[in-house]
């Protein structure tokens, strides 16, 4: 009796507290002379880097973060359809790592109120250690969801030996075709997809969100 091939797919979750908080917030200037506008940019500028260096160096900031300021000029239009003057604008965009969720949050509060200053959104972090052993865990945990599903069906048939012909990420798994002989089942190295749901939005969120990692795989099996 010829060999019974069972595809299946695996999937697995896991949902976990984040280690780390990026805050990204924006400094932006804006007047009738450009020369005016950068000035007051490196006026609101300053005292936050100052903050920022000093929370560094007392260890409740683990890093940040500062761009080039962007500065450039439009000609708004008024209800009548008139150009007017020239605005100039300014912007440098900042992102701050913590991971005292605490502190994070009483300077979020503090750093909001300061003029020009606006707080965009917040992203919720694993350490990249972390991180990597979770989706090893998780990946293993599909690979073993495929294995039991592929069993039960074989199981169903009547069948009891279950042999792995293939795993691959979704959408990898190379398609049947007739073959001239049974080829000898063969393993192909594990590679799940991970997705990390870390939130975030045009919101300041403050309340920590837990951090999905998913794994799914395909597998081809012969069972007999």
């Amino acid at each position: 009796m010829s060999d019974v091939v069972i595809t299946v797919r695996g999937e697995h979750e896991t949902r976990i507290a984040p280690e780390r908080a990026i805050a990204h917030l924006t400094i932006r200037a804006e007047g009738p002379e450009r020369g005016a506008v950068v000035e007051r940019m490196a006026a609101l500028t300053e005292p936050v880097r100052d903050d920022l260096a000093s929370r560094k160096s007392a260890g409740t900031v683990t890093e940040w973060t500062s761009q080039r300021v962007s500065v450039w000029s439009e000609r708004p239009w008024n209800n009548e359809g008139k150009r007017l003057a020239p605005v100039h604008y300014a912007t440098v965009d900042f992102s701050v790592t913590f991971t005292d969720f605490a502190v994070l949050s009483w300077w979020a509060g503090e750093v909001a109120e300061r003029d020009g200053v606006q707080l965009g959104w917040i992203e919720w972090k694993l350490t990249p250690e972390t991180k990597a052993a979770v989706e090893r865990d998780v990946a293993t945990h599909a690979v073993g969801v495929a294995v039991a599903r592929a069993t039960a069906y074989a199981g169903a048939l009547g069948l009891g030996n279950v042999t792995a012909v293939e795993l691959a990420d979704v959408g990898l798994l190379t398609q049947p075709s007739v073959p001239e002989a049974a080829p000898a089942p063969r393993m192909l190295m594990a590679k799940a997809s991970f997705a990390a749901d870390a939130g975030g939005g045009p919101a300041v969120q403050l309340q920590p969100e837990e951090i999905v990692i998913s794994a799914a795989v395909e597998a081809r099996f012969a069972a007999r």
